[in-house]
């Protein structure tokens, strides 16, 4: 474990380098770099405007459906006879995950920026769906990056952001998935930097791309620790999510970094095993190094060459992670696990069953860690997940597993 003194809150970071300890940063081409600073610039502008705040909250309410509600998942926590389960509900927001939170933010800031064409890049394909959703809202024209891979894995959201105006371009690079389709889009931002802006889906990328999708992912946290102290009068023991990039799990994480009482894990996708190369455990078994213009956790060989990694989840198919995450995992506040691909399958099913309930496979992992702690903890105490997509675009790929005729 890394020896640097504990800050005096953990909620501070980064810092003005973009840094949270030695990780974060700006490593990025010279023609990026005054888009990023004139981004950041914007960024700490639109931080202390009200009309910016008022419009964000004003779109959350109406046109996401803010708040989302917080669930007791009473017969699942019968079934483990443990903790007392509850479910931020995330997946309920229009679009069906988080995404949206993020994408919402982003767009006032490429609207702050007079921007006229959006970038983005996906895997699950939720955050693609997310940005063709806001960029039809304010008429902006959407170019979404697209493994081939998870084109072909997330049928109905290529479908949708197809419908929604979007054009998906499919990568064929690589493995054909989310580290491929984030190299693309950031060739195209640096082929067309006077008109884009580039819509990052998770909490990494240069600063300040960590930070701004973190505070816009945050209303996922801030809610929860209200509507948790309105149900149950305290904080929960324990709050988990599922970290592929990190957003929804740094969303959440975020508000309750300096409640020492409350344990915060992220599980990271096991994929196959953590002894082979196909799982992305990018903490559990990685190392640092510099991917997408930051510093973080990532899979990659002795030479530094990043590995291509495998989830059943499209949207944890990412050999990184957030810096965030690096650092809160260096100085041990918070815990990250791995997940494997048939517990995950198992936990979907569990929830489909128990609650009626269908989660994308992202939060299946980190429900899976919830059946693994839950009953090994007492009936008075409570564990908070995110669960924070819907399984409507997952059920072709359950389905061919399970070998079910759809």
């Amino acid at each position: 474990m890394n020896q640097t003194p504990l800050p005096n809150s953990f909620r501070s970071g980064p810092d003005e380098d973009g840094r949270f300890g030695i990780f974060g940063g700006r490593f990025v081409a010279e023609t990026l770099m005054p888009l990023i600073l004139d981004l950041q610039a914007e960024w700490e502008k639109a931080k202390a405007d009200p009309a910016f705040q008022a419009e964000l909250e004003s779109l959350g309410k109406h046109y996401i459906g803010r708040p989302s509600p917080l669930y007791f998942a009473e017969r699942l926590t019968a079934e483990l006879g443990g903790a007392k389960i509850y479910f931020k509900r995330e997946e309920l927001n229009h679009t069906g995950s988080h995404k949206i939170n993020n994408c919402i933010g982003q767009i006032l800031m490429a609207k702050r920026m007079g921007k006229t064409r959006i970038i983005a890049e996906t895997g699950a394909g939720q955050h693609g769906v997310a940005s063709a959703t806001v960029a039809a809202r304010f008429g902006l024209p959407c170019i979404v990056y697209m493994g081939a891979t998870d084109v072909e894995r997330q049928a109905p959201n290529v479908f949708r952001m197809k419908l929604l105006g979007a054009e998906v371009i499919p990568v064929t690079a690589g493995h054909g998935t989310l580290k491929d389709a984030m190299n693309e889009a950031l060739r195209d931002w640096v082929t067309n930097v006077d008109d884009t802006y580039y819509m990052i889906g998770t909490a990494a990328g240069p600063h300040p791309y960590p930070e701004m999708v973190r505070d816009f992912q945050a209303v996922i946290g801030k809610e929860a620790r209200e509507q948790m102290l309105a149900a149950e009068g305290r904080l929960p023991d324990v709050v988990i999510a599922a970290v592929g990039g990190g957003s929804n799990a740094i969303g959440i994480f975020h508000p309750f970094l300096d409640d020492a009482g409350v344990k915060i894990v992220g599980v990271e996708a096991g994929g196959k095993g953590l002894q082979g190369d196909e799982h992305c455990a990018s903490i559990t078994a990685g190392s640092p190094g510099v991917l997408h213009g930051n510093r973080t956790y990532l899979l990659q060989d002795g030479d530094g060459q990043i590995k291509e990694g495998h989830s059943i989840s499209a949207g944890l198919d990412y050999p990184g992670i957030g810096p965030e995450h690096s650092w809160l995992h260096d100085i041990g506040r918070a815990e990250y696990v791995p997940i494997m691909d048939t517990e995950a399958l198992a936990a979907f099913q569990t929830l489909t069953r128990l609650e009626g309930i269908i989660p994308a496979l992202e939060p299946a992992h980190a429900l899976a860690e919830v059946i693994k702690r839950a009953p090994k903890m007492g009936k008075d105490e409570i564990i908070l997940m995110n669960l924070s997509g819907r399984g409507d675009k997952d059920i072709f790929t359950v389905g061919k597993i399970l070998g079910m005729e759809l």
